[in-house]
């Protein structure tokens, strides 16, 4: 292998870990947010959600106020927080695809523009799930202003529950899932029928890819209304079958199989109610 090989596997080696590094760290910082946004709620501090002065108030006193109304800083605050989440819960398993895109600009483009372009990559897909956030954060606000929203769980009742594992456990059985999840699981085919050129064309790649990976999770994340959106242990097991999902082999049978247990669930919070 001649120098000049070498030295451009060394530069690529050392932009890989950089990417991994950058990832894990954005995914390490919205954890954390998420961490101190949940200890605050369990003190009663809704300071971050932009629904108190920041002073802690006892449950029972915020369970006897009843839902908050909402104001715009509220509804900034709860995108963000959604938005947060989605980084957390998504990034990690985005990361084949984030570096078989580098590995492709690496080969063809001068390293600062390839790096330019795994950046907008990237961009393009947390917008994608920023969109989400969005339609999450309404669908919040409308369950808070009917009061089918539990104030300090942030999770609706056992039959709405029951209908929106039911509802997943259909999806997560259906063609459409399916068709999302094979795309989120082959980052070189995706990329092969996908992949546009020039830094627009990165941006719109990401998001491309990012939409694929909403289709396949986004009636995933509407469990969080079930489970409580701040109840960090459901947030990490939805995150974790999300990340099986896509990294491990037979991850599509394990979504039918989640698919299955989803229906039982369902089945069983309605014949509990």
């Amino acid at each position: 292998m001649d120098t000049t090989r070498r030295s451009a596997l060394a530069r690529f080696g050392a932009e890989r870990r950089l990417i991994v590094a950058s990832l894990a760290a954005l995914t390490l910082v919205a954890w954390t947010y998420l961490w101190l946004l949940a200890a605050g709620m369990a003190r009663g501090d809704m300071s971050l959600m932009g629904m108190s002065s920041g002073a802690a108030m006892p449950m029972q006193d915020m369970l006897d106020m009843g839902p908050a109304p909402w104001t715009a800083a509220t509804f900034g605050l709860m995108f963000l927080m959604w938005w947060i989440m989605m980084v957390g819960m998504m990034v990690p398993s985005s990361m084949p695809t984030i570096l078989l895109y580098a590995r492709v600009q690496h080969h063809w483009l001068p390293e600062q523009h390839a790096t330019r372009h795994v950046a907008l990559l990237t961009a393009g897909y947390l917008l994608a799930w920023a969109a989400f956030g969005a339609i999450a954060t309404a669908t919040q606000w409308a369950l808070n202003a009917s009061g089918l929203l539990a104030p300090m769980t942030l999770s609706v009742s056992a039959k709405i529950g029951a209908a929106l594992f039911a509802a997943t456990g259909l999806y997560q059985l259906s063609p459409l899932k399916n068709v999302c999840l094979r795309h989120c699981r082959s980052p070189a085919e995706f990329l092969a029928q996908h992949r546009r050129p020039g830094a627009a064309g990165a941006f719109f790649t990401g998001s491309h890819h990012g939409l694929y990976c909403v289709g396949c999770c986004w009636l995933l994340m509407a469990l969080l209304f079930a489970g409580g959106v701040m109840n960090l242990l459901w947030v990490a097991a939805l995150a974790v079958l999300v990340l099986l999902e896509k990294l491990v082999p037979y991850g599509h049978w394990l979504a039918r199989a989640s698919g299955v247990a989803m229906l039982g669930a369902a089945a069983y919070l309605l014949s509990a109610g």
